[in-house]
């Protein structure tokens, strides 16, 4: 099956272009890169003696040292696959991400500021790197899954460990049927198996080779509803992205976004009492707002609403967008670039240390733009600027331990507890002595006016909502001398959330488990409930 899965995918490499002749050279270039020399300083030392002359790439290294351990010629050497992988950065996180979009489908908001293709989801365009892969396997679930994990495992990403991330817009307009069969289709290429049933694959999926750890899905306020989240766990879905735009009604009313600032807090209440990890999107620069007021409105967001992740998406102005008359009648102006840099380097050092700023810029080539910031790099800029100011932001993203060394008798635990208003949260961590987070664990503890979500397994339950140990993305079953994941961090965190919960009265602990981690929470003394991993205290 896997060369029928391979076949569909143009972005896998073709090991027919790894010829004896470039073998060779790949096989010399290891043996250096082993020895301590550095991966394109290796590269270098053997250039392709053909016509056109060049080197050999960083892929075709990737190719060679499967091929090598696949046949017995060497040992599988994690440290040195971490040398020659392209694109790093992609699983330092500890899991990969594969993104895939939805097919174009009405949407229920009227914003101004979106954009409008017809060959697109609502808000997205045919050339944002993501939605061109979509629109290249015409929305395919399953071919879409396939040509992502073949890319990343060609350039020497692990995928055993996948977060979903689904996107398109509102995830729940969409009808039932499409939503089950579009989930369905993404476990049929993680399993490399089809079955008739979601639950059949789900269950097969607690062991496949390319396990799903995380589902994410993209929603609007006014679409959360305790049914609504019955339905979402059924299909699996672990995290939830909201379009919050601002906590301002007056903003939001002359944006068109079709909801108020009541409805976005009452569904980050309902999301968190149902376990759900809550990822807002906040937008400045929207029509009507000035970089003064959007400082202002910044603030709000840790009033109730505190996200676990907050994606900045500034307002760009683009001319198949309703916003872009309003900029013709001179009634909206986009910041500056420097306007927009100042706004965010003063609000990012405010952001609690509890909260990832996952984006500051959406990535939406510059070409789209009219007016406005263009520029796609601002988390540099921002950072640039801080540094200068003797300023730091202290997100989670920010102290994200990635690929350094990690020694367990070093780390330090750290409980934040934090209030939303109806539950009381705690942000479990190890952080090494830089400050630097090795895993967490996000508690919920649900107050008496948390509000009902109808979901048995939750009665009498604190709530894990997320556990994460960081470092380069490690293949199921092995180890890497000094990395985070593997050293029992998590089994550790979860330890001390059972503790918190049942000095706090609670009588369970339940777990809003992936289906590919369901094994991992089994093994620690936790039992598969409707919904979720349940444990007794």
């Amino acid at each position: 099956m896997k060369k029928d899965l391979q076949a569909q995918s143009k972005e896998w490499f073709d090991l027919k272009k790894l010829t004896p002749d470039k073998m060779a050279l790949a096989k010399l270039a290891l043996a250096d890169i082993r020895e301590g020399v550095e991966v394109f300083d290796a590269i270098k030392r053997y250039p392709l003696q053909t016509k056109g002359g060049g080197y050999i790439g960083k892929q075709m290294l990737v190719a060679a040292y499967r091929k090598m351990v696949a046949e017995g010629e060497m040992e599988a050497d994690l440290n040195l696959l971490a040398q020659i992988r392209m694109k790093p950065m992609r699983t330092q996180s500890g899991v990969t991400v594969v993104t895939v979009l939805t097919k174009p489908y009405p949407c229920p908001g009227k914003c101004i500021f979106c954009p409008t293709d017809i060959r697109m989801p609502k808000s997205y365009l045919p050339d944002e790197p993501g939605a061109m892969r979509a629109l290249h396997h015409q929305f395919d679930p399953y071919d879409q899954v396939v040509a992502r994990i073949q890319a990343l495992e060609a350039v020497g990403h692990p995928t055993d460990k996948i977060e979903l991330l689904i996107l398109g817009g509102t995830w729940s307009s969409y009808r039932k049927d499409y939503q089950e069969w579009f989930i369905l289709r993404l476990f049929d290429a993680m399993n490399e198996v089809k079955f008739e049933s979601l639950e059949e694959a789900q269950e097969y999926n607690e062991t496949a080779e390319h396990r799903n750890v995380g589902m994410v899905i993209e929603t609007r306020p006014d679409h959360v509803t305790p049914k609504e989240l019955d339905w979402l766990r059924y299909l699996g879905v672990t995290k939830v992205q909201m379009g919050a735009q601002s906590f301002d009604d007056e903003i939001l009313d002359l944006n068109k976004r079709g909801h108020s600032t009541a409805e976005t807090l009452e569904a980050v209440h309902l999301l968190r009492a149902g376990g759900f990890k809550i990822v807002l999107h906040w937008m400045p620069n929207l029509h009507g707002a000035t970089p003064e007021s959007d400082r202002e409105d910044f603030a709000r967001t840790w009033v109730g609403y505190c996200p676990d992740e907050l994606k900045i998406y500034p307002n760009q102005l683009l001319e198949n967008a309703e916003l872009y008359e309003y900029w013709q009648r001179g009634e909206f102006k986009p910041y500056t670039t420097e306007e927009l840099v100042e706004l965010l380097v003063d609000i990012k050092p405010t952001v609690p240390r509890y909260c990832r700023i996952n984006r500051v810029i959406r990535d939406i080539p510059s070409t789209n733009v009219v007016e406005g910031n263009k520029r796609t790099s601002l988390r540099m800029d921002i950072h640039k600027l801080l540094a200068e100011r003797g300023e730091k932001c202290s997100c989670v993203r920010c102290r994200e331990v990635r690929g350094a060394e990690v020694v367990g008798e070093d780390l330090v635990f750290d409980d934040l507890v934090y209030e939303t208003g109806k539950a009381e949260e705690h942000f479990l961590s190890f952080v090494t002595g830089e400050d630097k987070i090795a895993g967490f664990l996000r508690l919920s503890l649900p107050g008496e006016s948390s509000p009902e979500t109808g979901l048995s397994d939750l009665d009498d339950s604190a709530i894990v909502r997320e556990v994460h140990v960081y470092g380069q993305s490690i293949e199921v079953g092995r180890e890497k001398g000094g990395a985070a994941q593997h050293i029992g961090l998590g089994t550790a965190l979860l330890e001390k959330a059972e503790e918190i919960a049942g000095m706090k009265g609670f009588g369970k602990l339940a777990v809003i488990a992936a289906v590919g981690t369901r094994k991992y929470y089994g093994g620690r003394g936790f039992e598969l409930g409707e919904r979720y991993m349940v444990k007794n205290l």
